[in-house]
């Protein structure tokens, strides 16, 4: 029996998993905010109680936002700031008694998917979240690439590729430089796109639906997200070549991407014919805790 942790900025997840990758049981909880503390004493009460209905676990893996340093073991890169600076794999492991594995919480998607998801059986799979932010995970052969510096498929904050006049110098990144590719195609991005274009406020999710019924604006919106999402996933077609690139997160909900984003992505990449292909995540939500139970 595996136990993933999903560490998510308003909940915490977990699973049990058995040894053919069914579900045995899943818990969730609300994260605390603003308390690094509270969210040990969660993580540990979630493993505890999955352990007391399906006996110890041969394993636990924890999907975190950011990544722990390879320096230092502390996290970084975190939009979940409580945990940057933090020793969470080392604390949780203090806490529990015993090692666990940690790993960025889109590398968890990318695993998920490529093991037995949308991705299975592919040689190499570049697994997207849109969400909140954006950022990736690479699996070569079954095995997360997670790079010497911990920092593979970190491709939210790399530039816009091919910027327009009015695309630069792009909006700013919390990262502290502006025009990283997260400030374009995460949520908040599609949003503020949308009111610069037409001085409307409406979400992610809103703009998706207007553009499902016909709305000229929100059509002209969703485009122009699906022609920056076509530069920017066609420069890891450029230095990748992944055979399946699978889309989760929120904005991977929205159906229409996946004929936008291939039909303009053949422009931008450095050949002839393009035969990756961009799929639908199988499990979802969930991938990123099954991932995690993976790890």
């Amino acid at each position: 029996m595996r136990i993933g942790i999903d560490l998510g900025g308003t909940k915490i997840a977990a699973i049990a998993m058995g040894d053919a990758g069914d579900e045995l049981e899943r818990l969730r909880e609300a994260t605390p905010q603003n308390d690094y503390a509270g969210i040990l004493a969660c993580i540990r009460g979630l493993i505890t109680r999955l352990e007391q209905s399906h006996g110890p676990a041969a394993r636990i893996g924890i999907g975190t936002p950011g990544s722990a340093s390879p320096a230092t073991g502390l996290i970084r890169n975190a939009n979940s700031v409580v945990l940057n600076g933090q020793a969470l794999q080392q604390d949780l492991e203090k806490a529990l008694g015993r090692p666990l594995r940690l790993a960025n919480d889109a590398n968890c998607f990318a695993l998920s998917e490529a093991r037995d998801g949308a991705a299975a059986g592919a040689d190499c799979v570049f697994g997207v979240i849109v969400g909140t932010g954006t950022g990736a995970g690479i699996v070569v052969r079954g095995a997360l690439q997670q790079g010497v510096n911990r920092i593979g498929g970190e491709w939210g904050h790399n530039p816009l590729p091919w910027p327009r006049d009015e695309e630069w110098p792009g909006p700013a990144c919390y990262c502290g430089r502006r025009g990283c590719i997260e400030t374009w195609l995460s949520g908040p991005g599609l949003s503020a796109a949308h009111h610069r274009q037409t001085g409307i406020a409406l979400s992610a999710a809103e703009i998706a639906a207007a553009a499902a019924g016909g709305d000229a604006a929100a059509c002209r919106s969703l485009e122009d997200y699906a022609d920056r999402m076509a530069r920017g996933l066609a420069t890891v077609i450029n230095v990748l070549d992944p055979d399946v690139i699978v889309l989760g997160g929120g904005l991977g909900q929205i159906r229409a991407l996946y004929q936008l984003v291939p039909d303009r992505w053949g422009q931008y990449v450095f050949s002839d014919v393009v035969r990756t292909r961009l799929l639908p995540p199988r499990h979802g939500d969930d991938s990123g805790l099954r991932g995690a139970a993976l790890l």
